[in-house]
């Protein structure tokens, strides 16, 4: 397989810095992200940002229905001229396309080399989607994947490893030197992978209502949980979040870095059913 250099180079493009494109070549790299998705013969999977069509090879190669999700004009043309067998190329926006949708299926694995500045649009979009979405091989920014991977309590702890914690296992699989690619980014990768759990790791009212909840806990990490909750009263006034906190047996001094998604659900609860 060419090198992203000897691809580029072949159709007379550069990797495009404001879309944040850092190509990854290595094919054991490659084969290990792909292995890792678990894909059988004729099953779907949407690769986000497939570009030059390194991974796609390996995804490809499993024997699965790939469906190719690029935006850039120019990626486009090459992976209709390097015509990669059982792929089929979508002109769309990985940061808003619907997954299940554009592969024409009710569930379906995700995967892709994620550009940096994306990945929280991303991330949201699998949390929106996890009905249809079984599990997601991303390679992002190393120091995003430990924050995901991180337990409550410490600084790397955030609002996205809390939401994310509720319905998907969060796992680095390793991680890769910045040299892998081509150009190579000014900091290492590592590969996330989610694996959607079989029923929320604690029951919620609503799912929306829990990450607005998670949202609104993070929105200022200075201030005490209850201070911070009151930052969207559309969630509830303050005497309801006192009594949501006392209800789910909640010290309203604590900060959200230190609730498990476990403890956020059980606030959501007791914040009782949502009024339209």
């Amino acid at each position: 397989m060419d090198t992203p250099r000897d691809i580029l180079q072949r159709h007379g493009l550069r990797a495009k810095h404001s879309w944040g494109q850092n190509f990854l070549g290595d094919p054991d790299i490659l084969e290990a992200i792909a292995d890792s998705l678990e894909l059988r013969e004729g099953e779907p999977v949407v690769e986000l940002g497939p570009g030059l069509g390194h991974l796609t090879r390996f995804l490809a190669a499993t024997g699965a229905r790939v469906t190719a999700v690029e935006k850039d004009r120019d990626m486009i043309a090459v992976l209709e001229k390097e015509a990669i067998s059982g792929v089929r190329v979508v002109d769309g926006n990985a940061a808003t396309v619907d997954f299940a949708k554009v592969a024409g299926v009710p569930e379906v694995k995700v995967a892709g080399n994620l550009p940096y500045h994306l990945t929280s649009s991303i991330l949201f979009q699998v949390l929106e989607q996890r009905e249809h979405v079984t599990r997601a091989v991303f390679t992002l920014q190393k120091e995003v994947v430990d924050r995901l991977s991180a337990e409550p309590g410490g600084r790397d702890y955030g609002l996205l490893t809390a939401i994310l914690g509720l319905y998907f296992t969060s796992e680095n699989l390793f991680d890769i030197d910045a040299h892998r690619f081509h150009p190579p980014p000014k900091v290492d990768s590592a590969v996330l992978r989610l694996i959607r759990r079989p029923a929320p790791l604690a029951p919620v009212v609503d799912g929306a209502r829990f990450i607005r909840l998670v949202k609104a806990g993070f929105a200022q990490r200075r201030k005490t949980l209850i201070n911070s909750l009151k930052s969207d009263k559309s969630l509830g006034t303050g005497e309801q979040f006192h009594q949501a906190l006392a209800t789910a047996g909640i010290d309203p001094m604590r900060r959200a870095e230190t609730l498990s998604s476990e403890e956020f659900a059980a606030i959501e609860r007791a914040l009782g059913p949502v009024t339209r």
